[in-house]
């Protein structure tokens, strides 16, 4: 083997005419003459959320045996592949999203204001709005300090509700998970285009009109790169060349994907069903679009810490792509219909379906000494667990990922009643390296995640 003293230098960009796009971790970013295994930089540890609304049917979600022996549930079903990266946590509650006295309804924004954060919102219809700092930011100001991207909140509904969602609570609660300070709610984004510009295009001339041209001209930022990545395949070992083209094959792909689903502005349709622009026709495509987006941003180190709504509390959404015309939030009320709960329980095994294709890219992609779903810890689940009597305790939760070797999966993991959700997220903060005292309600931590 030919050991030259070249090194990459962990944070390389590849630089064209008005693009830079950051590499993944490559062998070569290991100092040459060196030992692979004592110089290779620590694979940096991620912290992804994904939340779903409306509730879950629990009895098809909730495993009958505890620990290692638990069996997959039909509604888990999609996620039997990932079964050893798995934990389903069972019996948490999010007593916050309750109704304080004389509070009456809200408890489906309550539920999303207060699944990160642990603090019972302030009911105001408002700018007076008043939550608490959120688990996501909280490690994002820690592992942010070395990415250029502190967090990304990403969404998939419009984000454009203003004014009382729900029974005198602002749409602020709604429309996002993630919190800065107990008065600023951080917007999500669900354009598939404007993740990708934050990502890799020009943080300095991303206005409408900037990328109006950019659609018109019609030109990837890879192809001004073209010249650059041939002069890198040339410094690179043959593992490394072939990790940089799956990687910027998978850029090309989400551009082309991107400028597709951008081409439906164009298309004339009856004006109540007319998509704004560049958004996918499905939710099924859009999410696997935006998952897509997610793995790029951890392969590159652009952000360690990623939130993902993937569709806001009371939405009335419809999946007609699985044969579900009925609105979410009318079916997730279904007062003993066996009809509309099957229907609901079809929309939650949807959403995992969403949720394995993003285990299954993450698992795909090589990380350091190991994979992006090594090195990752994601929490998942919904504020409400039955929609239909608005409850907020024993939540539909799953923790899924490596956690950089200190999360055991492979467990369905029931904890003592009324145990706080915060206390599960304290302990997984402590997974990623970012250990607090407290967070919201929280008494301590889950024994049974933190002493594996």
């Amino acid at each position: 083997m030919l050991i030259t003293k070249m090194s990459v230098p962990r944070r390389t960009f590849l630089r064209g005419v008005g693009a830079a796009v950051a590499l993944p971790l490559l062998d070569s970013m290991v100092p040459a003459l060196g030992s692979l295994r004592a110089a290779a930089p620590a694979s940096p540890r991620r912290l992804a959320v994904a939340y779903v609304p409306n509730g879950i049917q629990m009895e098809k979600w909730t495993p009958a045996a505890d620990g290692a022996s638990f069996e997959i549930t039909p509604t888990l079903e999609p996620l039997r592949p990932f079964r050893e990266r798995l934990l389903v946590v069972t019996g948490l509650t999010n007593r916050p999203a309750f109704p304080a006295d004389g509070e009456g309804t809200g408890d489906h924004v309550r539920a999303s204001a207060t699944f990160l954060t642990g603090v019972h919102p302030k009911k105001t219809e408002g700018p007076d709005i008043r939550a608490g700092v959120s688990m996501d930011q909280l490690a994002a100001q820690a592992l942010g300090k070395d990415t250029q991207l502190t967090s990304l909140e990403l969404c998939l509904d419009s984000n454009e509700l203003i004014g009382a969602c729900e029974a005198g609570y602002s749409c602020a609660y709604a429309n996002t998970l993630s919190w800065r300070n107990p008065t600023t709610p951080l917007p999500m984004e669900n354009q598939p285009r404007a993740v990708f510009e934050r990502l890799f295009g020009d943080s300095d001339n991303t206005t409408k009109t900037a990328r109006l041209a950019r659609i018109q001209d019609d030109r990837s930022i890879l192809d001004s790169l073209i010249e650059e990545v041939q002069r890198m395949r040339r410094r690179l070992g043959p593992d490394d060349a072939g990790r940089l083209t799956q990687y910027l094959d998978a850029i090309r792909d989400i551009e082309r994907r991107i400028q597709k689903a951008e081409e439906q502005i164009d298309v004339e349709l009856p004006s109540m069903d007319r998509p704004s622009g560049g958004i996918p026709s499905t939710f099924g495509e859009h999410a696997r679009l935006m998952f897509d987006l997610q793995v790029l941003a951890f392969q590159c180190d652009m952000t360690r810490v990623i939130t993902f709504l993937m569709s806001r509390e009371v939405s009335p959404r419809t999946y007609t792509e699985i044969g579900i015309a009925d609105p979410h939030h009318g079916l997730s009320h279904h007062q003993g219909n066996a009809a509309s709960m099957e229907k609901l329980a079809k929309i939650n095994t949807y959403h995992i379906q969403q949720l394995a294709y993003f285990l299954e890219k993450l698992q795909a992609t090589p990380d350091g000494d190991g994979t992006l779903l090594d090195h990752l810890t994601l929490l998942y689940g919904c504020g409400i667990s039955d929609s239909n009597r608005h409850t907020h305790d024993n939540l539909p939760v799953l923790v899924v990922g490596g956690g950089a070797g200190s999360i055991k999966g492979g467990r369905h993991v029931r904890v003592a009643p009324d145990t706080p959700l915060t206390n599960l997220q304290l302990t997984l903060l402590d997974k990623v390296g970012v250990p607090l005292d407290t967070l919201g309600d929280s008494t301590g931590r889950v024994d049974l995640v933190a002493g594996v």
